[in-house]
């Protein structure tokens, strides 16, 4: 069993930066590919980065690439999003999701085995 903890979410200026968390429980967290995923109200959740379980593969949306960044600290359990240039668009509520399967970069509930709660991110224009 693994939880899963986001936080770092917040108001901030279009243009600004955040760097979310996401704290996992349990002793098998390096098993685990992570991914951020992301839902804006009335919008469908959406793909936003996934870290491979060793930290070697990342992939991003194209709307993620060139101003977030995916990592992971093994020892502490934890996966990051930096953000950085932050628009508008990017307003949403950033969820962590844990995956055993295939290193991939899906959007969808079923394809993951954890889910965090979620933590707000506002991006003011």
């Amino acid at each position: 069993q693994v939880q899963l903890v986001e936080s770092g979410g917040g108001l901030v200026q279009a243009g600004g930066s955040l760097r979310l968390s996401c704290l996992a429980s349990g002793r098998t967290f390096s098993y685990y590919n992570m991914a951020w995923i992301r839902q804006a109200p009335g919008k469908e959740r959406e793909f936003v980065a996934v870290i491979s379980w060793s930290g070697g593969n990342t992939d991003y949306a194209d709307s993620a690439k060139g101003r977030f960044i995916i990592s992971r600290d093994n020892a502490k359990n934890t996966v990051y999003l930096q953000m950085n240039s932050l628009k508008a668009e990017d307003t949403a509520v950033y969820y962590c999701a844990a995956r055993r399967g295939p290193f991939g970069n899906s959007w969808r509930q079923g394809d993951y085995d954890y889910w965090g709660q979620g933590t707000q991110v506002t991006v003011s224009s």
